[in-house]
């Protein structure tokens, strides 16, 4: 008996990520989430057409709703419905989650935004994360801490041939 193939999912079963928002700002505590989603947003999904870049979560009536987030239709899943790529979707976390990320949301300068969807199983997660906006100086910082740690793994590359 042959063994089942397996589609094997492109990137390690990450869908979209955010990484404007990796840049942007800086991450203070992450949660993993679930979405609500229509059929023809899951086989847009699996095709890879999703887009985070001004996605955002927002918090209305103790609900998470993730808002800004692109799912370009498919031409021949989505023919009975009218798709509407932008519409709001909800987000399924815990109380105890939702209300400690609304808290810390509503401090000064916090926001909590949408950094990646993956696949966990045959479901799709979000990474939701609360962020706090970075300074020009710190963008500068990070950029020269990733520039010397480059030159310190070929520096140690080349020393260790």
């Amino acid at each position: 008996m042959s063994k089942a193939k397996q589609k094997p999912q492109p990137g390690g079963g990450t869908i979209a990520q955010n990484k404007k928002a990796r840049h942007d700002y800086e991450i203070a505590e992450k949660v993993e989430a679930g979405l609500e989603l229509m059929g023809w947003e899951v086989k847009s999904l699996r095709e890879g057409k999703a887009q985070l870049v001004d996605s955002y979560v927002i918090f209305k009536n103790d609900e998470a709703w993730l808002i800004g987030a692109h799912f370009t239709p498919l031409s021949t899943a989505s023919t009975h419905v009218i798709a509407d790529p932008t519409r709001t979707r909800k987000l399924l976390m815990h109380r105890r989650e939702i209300d400690k990320l609304m808290g810390q949301s509503e401090q000064q300068g916090y926001t909590v935004v949408c950094l990646s969807l993956f696949w966990k199983g045959n479901k799709v997660k979000a990474d939701v994360a609360l962020v706090k906006g970075k300074k020009l100086h710190d963008k500068r910082a990070t950029m020269k801490e990733r520039d010397w740690n480059r030159q310190k793994e070929r520096i140690m590359k080349a020393h260790n041939t």
